[in-house]
């Protein structure tokens, strides 16, 4: 069985884990330190990613989101439809008896 990672790869991580332990990683957009030992590896993949080395690929999470988020959104649908129903009866009350007090 072929190796996952290739030697590229191994080089990235261990110089990513080399510079968060020594405080100098930091992350891409906000430029703040990388504490976290699982966020170090990842940029060093990524890296590995970049300069071609063999590496798997990510991961796809769309997949799950779909899913997810369809089955959110249907509850969230009902659940607006009987919300303005209750909300408008009462508007329509309340109306009615200021109406009957004038």
């Amino acid at each position: 069985m072929a190796a996952k990672y290739g030697k590229k790869s191994r080089k990235k991580v261990k110089k990513a884990m080399h510079e968060m332990k020594r405080g100098k990683l930091k992350s891409g957009r906000s430029g703040k330190k990388v504490k976290s030992r699982k966020q170090a590896i990842a940029i060093g993949l990524s890296e590995a990613r970049r300069s071609g080395g063999k590496v798997p690929k990510k991961k796809s999470a769309k997949k799950s989101r779909k899913s997810s988020s369809s089955r959110k959104s249907s509850s969230r649908k009902s659940s607006t439809r009987k919300s303005t129903k209750k909300r408008s009866s009462g508007r329509k009350s309340t109306s009615k008896s200021k109406k009957s007090k004038k």
